[in-house]
């Protein structure tokens, strides 16, 4: 026993010094190298004494990263996000100048802009070597996995003690966990392609391995709001799209919005009068919903409340308290932007179709959403990982944001699947050196349909034919809709800034002039001087060529007003009609009628409800955003999510007998969670009380107003 300890203590020394002797060397190369960095006197020092400045820089410069940096990084936790990994790389250099200071014969000198470099060089080879170094020593990882955890164990309110597979003091092995993955935006099919393709070598070795896969259905609003709220919170009642117009405050909701977030996260809660999936000892990291967990990061519900109460940021200072993420995804975040830059003038040069701007913000917005919220949500997990979390919620979004700009099948959606799939090594292979054993579930909230925009495909936004079906004045000039992607809200809050507001979503809105929304190939339109919802008739008489207009547009797949189904030619149907709305929908999948019955009952159902034209030769649709990939309506892959789970978990669908078992709607998915946090080791969630259960279709409110039935 004495000896292990004493091999476990010379094999930590030895790494020690052997970061030491890296960061030595790198500070003589960088001396020799950058004009304004010395380590010798003006009257010249030997070889020797060189060597003994650097290595005594070297060392006060890790002593102070390790004592002070914690320290400054907590004081500094309140500033916005993006502000503080920017402010890591000035910190890290004062705390070099403060090292070389400390060099006896003021024999060091640097200037202050060059001590940012030299420090973001010294933090990278440092954190490099020691990741070397326990790469090849797997049982030195193992124990330093096993130090934190011990450490998170001590600081927090109990969980399980012990190893894995060994029992804590004594008594039973500790209960599997459960760490749920969402791949945002990665639809069945996408994931089977680039597991086939060997795009994700370890989701397929998972594959082999014994887990199985399976496609849910999601509802008509494919979309990650209501989604998310559905698997975290059981319900997705009165989420009609991504963003809607309420006549009973005057207001646009909008999923991705921090207010908006909080507000739908609240109506779920009350509707269910349950907290979440994480209620008891979970978290959740990077989502829109808490979950009702106690631990949070990157989750945008909560990110609007300031001071100690927002616990949402937390991830990032166990994420920056090493200055070497800082300086590692910094350098990502600029390849990245690279990256994107040269494949969209790759793709201008190739005349790729279809194809949407690609400027502006973009590439920064998608190197936050491929590189600082990946790092930081992986990050988050680790730690939940070692502290022996029950239940972890995780959302990866770097898919669904590049598939929207790029498409969702292609080289440029490949290589952010390929590093997606890197992160879920990691996280597997930690989760393999944890305290307790855990079952690894992966799972989509929606897919992508790909397809022309119906702006470049016929000439004009969906406000501008609802304009001309009123007979109101149309621009000259066409004008874009802005994409309502969930990365660019995760910037926004990221830097303390409220979600921006176009001219449809100012608040409140009140006029004659109708409300035209989109959210993917869905959109919305509602009159915001009628009270309730405006029947066919009130719409035929105000405006006598809207309708028409709108169903025999080639773009135009289908309207829904007033409980009714149009579609082009005259078609129609009564969703109170058994099997009409079936066959009218017929194209758009089996369970089309179904989604747009249930949504046709919500209080806040838009007057008129215009789902685009879909191929079912080609998957193809028409977003009324700014997307080549979009979801959030019906027609094709967007409606196909999948469900990936171990095949220790019971079956999501009960009756195995069943030749297609498919799982239909978030809430039913939520369900499936729940049963299998249970299956661990008794209730870890709130047991399901049946007079709180998310309704059917058949207990659904009959068509009406805002607030006519369920809470507000």
């Amino acid at each position: 026993m004495r000896r292990g300890r004493w091999h476990t203590a010379g094999s930590a020394l030895g790494r020690v010094l052997v970061v030491w002797a890296a960061s030595t060397l790198t500070l003589l190369v960088l001396a020799a190298l950058l004009p304004d960095f010395r380590l010798q006197s003006d009257d010249g020092d030997s070889i020797t004494e060189i060597g003994l400045t650097a290595a005594w820089g070297a060392g006060a410069f890790g002593l102070l990263g390790a004592l002070v940096w914690p320290v400054l990084v907590r004081a500094l936790l309140l500033v916005p996000a993006l502000v503080l990994g920017l402010l890591v790389f000035f910190l890290n250099g004062s705390l070099l100048w403060l090292a070389l200071d400390l060099v006896p014969s003021g024999r060091s000198e640097v200037a202050p802009q060059t001590a940012v470099v030299v420090a973001a060089v010294m933090s990278a080879v440092a954190s490099a070597t020691s990741t070397a170094l326990a790469v090849r020593d797997d049982e030195a990882y193992r124990r330093r996995l096993y130090r934190l955890a011990d450490r998170r164990r001590r600081r927090g309110r109990g969980g399980v003690r012990g190893r894995r597979g060994g029992p804590p003091d004594g008594g039973p092995p500790p209960a599997p966990g459960l760490l749920v993955v969402q791949l945002d935006g990665v639809g069945h099919e996408a994931l089977r392609d680039a597991v086939a393709r060997r795009v994700m070598p370890t989701v397929g070795d998972w594959r082999e391995r014994g887990h199985r896969l399976a496609p849910w259905q999601t509802d008509w609003s494919s979309q990650t709001g209501a989604s998310q709220l559905g698997i975290l919170h059981g319900s997705t009642f009165d989420v009609p799209a991504f963003r809607w117009y309420e006549k009973d405050t005057g207001e646009v909701m909008v999923c991705n919005r921090p207010t908006g977030a909080a507000e739908l996260q609240r109506r779920a809660v009350a509707r269910t009068a349950d907290g979440g999936l994480l209620t008891l000892d979970g978290a959740s990291r990077g989502n829109l919903f808490s979950g009702g967990a106690d631990q949070l990061a990157l989750v945008l519900s909560v990110s609007a409340r300031r001071g100690r109460a927002n616990r949402s940021r937390a991830g990032y200072f166990a994420y920056f308290s090493d200055p070497a993420n800082a300086v590692r995804t910094a350098v990502s975040f600029g390849a990245e932007v690279v990256r994107e830059l040269v494949q969209s003038v790759r793709a201008r040069a190739r005349g790729d179709r279809p194809r949407v701007p690609r400027g502006g913000l973009y590439p920064f917005i998608r190197a936050f959403a491929t590189v600082v919220e990946r790092d930081v949500v992986v990050a988050a997990v680790i730690g939940d990982l070692l502290a022996v979390r029950t239940c972890v919620y995780a959302d990866l979004v770097g898919y669904d944001e590049v598939a929207h700009h790029s498409g969702p099948h292609g080289p440029d959606t490949d290589q952010v699947l390929t590093r997606l799939d890197r992160s879920l090594a990691l996280l597997a292979r930690v989760a393999a050196h944890a305290p307790r054993p855990y079952r690894i579930v992966l799972l989509s909230d929606h897919g992508q349909s790909p397809g022309e925009t119906f702006l470049a495909r016929y000439g004009l936004t969906l406000k501008d034919l609802v304009r001309a079906g009123c007979g109101l004045p149309v621009p000259r000039r066409a004008g874009r809709t802005r994409s309502g992607a969930e990365a660019r809200a995760a910037v926004r809050a990221a830097l303390h800034r409220p979600e921006e507001e176009t001219a449809e979503e100012a608040r409140p809105v009140r006029g004659s002039e109708p409300v035209v929304l989109a959210s993917g190939n869905l959109g919305l339109i509602s009159f915001p001087d009628v009270p309730g919802r405006a029947g066919r008739a009130w719409i035929d008489r105000a405006h006598p060529a809207l309708l028409p207009t709108l169903a025999n547009h080639p773009g135009i797949g289908f309207l829904l007003v007033d409980g009714v189904v149009l579609g082009p030619g005259g078609a129609e149907a009564r969703l109170d009609v058994p099997g009409a709305a079936e066959e009218l929908l017929a194209a758009f999948g089996p369970g089309a009628a179904r989604a747009v019955r249930r949504t046709d009952r919500f209080p806040h159902v838009a007057d008129i409800m215009v789902n685009s034209a879909y191929d079912p030769a080609t998957g193809a649709v028409h977003a009324f955003e700014e997307q080549i990939g979009s979801h959030g309506g019906l027609g094709g892959e967007q409606g196909r999510a999948f469900l990936m789970w171990p095949a220790e978990l019971s079956e999501p669908v009960p009756d195995p007998t069943d030749p297609a078992p498919v799982l239909v709607g978030a809430e039913a998915v939520h369900a499936v969670l729940r049963r299998w946090l249970r299956e661990a080791d008794g209730p870890q969630v709130p047991l399901e009380d049946p007079r709180h259960r998310a309704p059917t279709d058949a207990t659904l409110p009959s068509t009406g107003g805002p607030g006519q039935d369920e809470p507000r």
